[in-house]
């Protein structure tokens, strides 16, 4: 149980659902929490990070968590080599904060704008995943192969497609900075991850 718990993964996925579920019984709470740029405009900067801890329906926290589970877990140990062990969750963290900047730019006065969701530093460990192991296959619903890299060009493909649709306040703009921020921080973090995975990707195994 220590072991599970000392996790940084672990910890974030339960931290999540806990405020998640807690959000869902009391709309004053989400209020609080949610991405709302009037709010940030008169000072509540806390939700460039709280909006990544509540999430929209089961269904979004669910595909938010499991992706979490399965790619931190495979990351956290390269990140917590730096920044004296808490570098997984500073990555984490910064991606939640970057990926909203854009949003934030351009809807900060919008009173109509909200927005929800881990999806920035989801994206961030999915695509320093990736960038290590390009031909690793995922398993989608738990049966159907595909390789990360081709992967990761479909959920790029569907993130600008959601984002244009723009019906619902899930960010979907946000896995794209988030991605994007995961795959610099892993190449300033260790800038040997660059060519391995120019030379893997040139070179797939499956």
């Amino acid at each position: 149980m220590n072991s599970l718990l000392s996790s940084h993964t672990t910890l974030i996925i339960i931290i999540t659902v806990i405020i998640s579920l807690l959000a869902w019984q009391k709309q004053e709470l989400m209020n609080k929490l949610i991405f709302y740029p009037p709010a940030v405009n008169k000072g509540e900067w806390h939700r460039f990070i709280t909006h990544g801890f509540v999430h929209a329906d089961s269904t979004h926290l669910l595909f938010n968590m499991f992706t979490l589970y399965f790619f931190g877990r495979a990351v956290e140990r390269f990140f917590n080599q730096f920044l004296g062990g808490f570098g997984f969750l500073a990555v984490y963290l910064g991606a939640i904060i970057v990926a909203m900047i854009p949003s934030y730019l351009k809807h900060k006065n919008d009173p109509r704008y909200r927005s929800l969701g881990a999806s920035g530093g989801v994206s961030a460990i999915l695509f320093s995943f990736i960038l290590m192991a390009p031909w690793s296959m995922l398993y989608l619903f738990a049966i159907v192969p595909i390789p990360a890299i081709v992967f990761a060009i479909a959920y790029v493909a569907y993130s600008i497609h959601a984002n244009n649709k723009g019906n619902s306040n899930i960010n979907h703009l946000a896995h794209l900075w988030g991605g994007g921020f995961g795959v610099l921080a892993t190449i300033l973090l260790s800038p040997s991850v660059l060519p391995h995975f120019l030379s893997a990707l040139m070179n797939p195994s499956f």
